[in-house]
């Protein structure tokens, strides 16, 4: 009798999907709710963008706050927000997000800097703020906080 080969992704798959799902409850998360990651940085952006989707959310990208705006305007699926403060364009990130919350105002905020620290009156109501550069442990509790947001909507 000849064994068949063994190939390491066979396993890899379900221990890596069983990880996502114990570490974000991605498996009960409405496939549809996406996350706008809004940063000018590109190796930030794509960074960030890679944890999201590594922990079960499907994102769209925006360079701008103007493009953000362009994008939440265009579509109904967005229930996340993840800004940067600083970036070029009509509006910052922090102008983006007070349009955000008066425009569409079940939407999750968070607002990220790794230049300056907003005071918490500046920020719109119910905003998270995170720090950069992005603590892993600090953005995986970010992360639950935002799944179980999801999942009570």
């Amino acid at each position: 009798m000849t064994r068949g080969r063994f190939q390491p992704d066979d396993c890899r798959q379900p221990i890596r999907q069983a990880l996502v799902d114990t570490l974000s409850g991605a498996r009960f998360l409405d496939k549809m709710a996406r996350v706008l990651v809004v940063e000018d940085e590109i190796l930030v952006r794509l960074d960030l963008v890679y944890s999201l989707e590594g922990a079960g959310f499907s994102t769209l990208e925006a360079g701008s706050a103007d493009e953000a705006i362009t994008i939440l305007e265009g579509r109904s699926d967005i229930r996340v927000v993840f800004t940067d403060i600083q970036m070029p364009g009509s509006i910052d990130g922090m102008a983006l997000a007070h349009c955000v919350r008066k425009r569409w105002p079940p939407t999750i905020l968070v607002v990220s800097s790794g230049r300056q620290r907003p005071a918490g009156n500046e920020l719109p109501s119910k905003t998270a703020f995170l720090t950069k550069p992005y603590h892993p442990v600090e953005l995986s509790r970010l992360l639950d906080r935002i799944s179980a947001e999801l999942l009570s909507w």
